[in-house]
């Protein structure tokens, strides 16, 4: 149990390393304060550039996989496990999410978990990057909208993994796709107001074609 919740904790603290921020550091600026006051890899290219915002996905994805391919793994007590390595696998992948999205070191105002996410499935289940990534490109194409393209993009896990016939991994994929729901819910009250971003240049691109 011990080795367990050690586990978690540095998952949670790794998560807690804000790609966004770390990089801010180096160039002086908190995009925290600019664009929509978020810490992910959106407000990062609108408000920094397409390259800062590579810089910022690579570390925000790094840190999803590393935890649940490493963190999962390491030797940190002789107990007895309580879950087997693919349950580990995804609570510690979450819990670098609930640290990316709540991080200690940034005063618990951080991203909103997608990249983190995808990190963590690159390990969990790589098969179910292929659903998640096309409901995301036709939703932006079809929308303009990132936050729900991300949103239908997490919802569209749930069924892929019912697919795959994992109790444990359909109930991983249903509890992120609630999370994300809740990180994007500023998104999701932008949009019935008329007030979200919207990526023009694809949206128009899609009617144009």
């Amino acid at each position: 149990m011990t080795a367990f919740i050690i586990k978690i904790a540095l998952a949670y603290l790794l998560g807690s390393v804000s790609g966004s921020l770390l990089l801010g550091k180096l160039r002086k600026v908190d995009i925290r304060l600019q664009g929509s006051g978020n810490a992910g890899g959106t407000n990062a290219f609108r408000t920094q550039g397409l390259l800062f915002a590579i810089g910022v996905v690579i570390i925000d994805v790094g840190k999803g996989y590393i935890a649940a391919r490493w963190i999962s793994q390491m030797d940190v007590g002789s107990s007895a496990p309580i879950v087997g390595p693919g349950v580990l696998a995804m609570v510690c992948g979450f819990a670098a999410v609930l640290g990316h999205c709540f991080p200690v070191w940034h005063g618990f105002r951080g991203g909103k978990g997608a990249a983190t996410a995808v990190g963590a499935l690159i390990v969990i289940e790589p098969w179910l990057l292929l659903p998640l990534a096309v409901t995301w490109l036709v939703t932006l194409v079809l929308t303009g909208f990132v936050g729900l393209a991300t949103v239908l993009s997490g919802f569209s896990l749930i069924p892929a993994a019912w697919w795959l016939n994992s109790r444990e991994l359909l109930v991983f994929s249903a509890v992120l796709a609630l999370f994300l729901l809740y990180t994007h819910r500023s998104n999701i009250f932008n949009m019935r107001n008329g007030t979200e971003y919207r990526f023009e240049r694809v949206y128009i691109f899609s009617r144009k074609h």
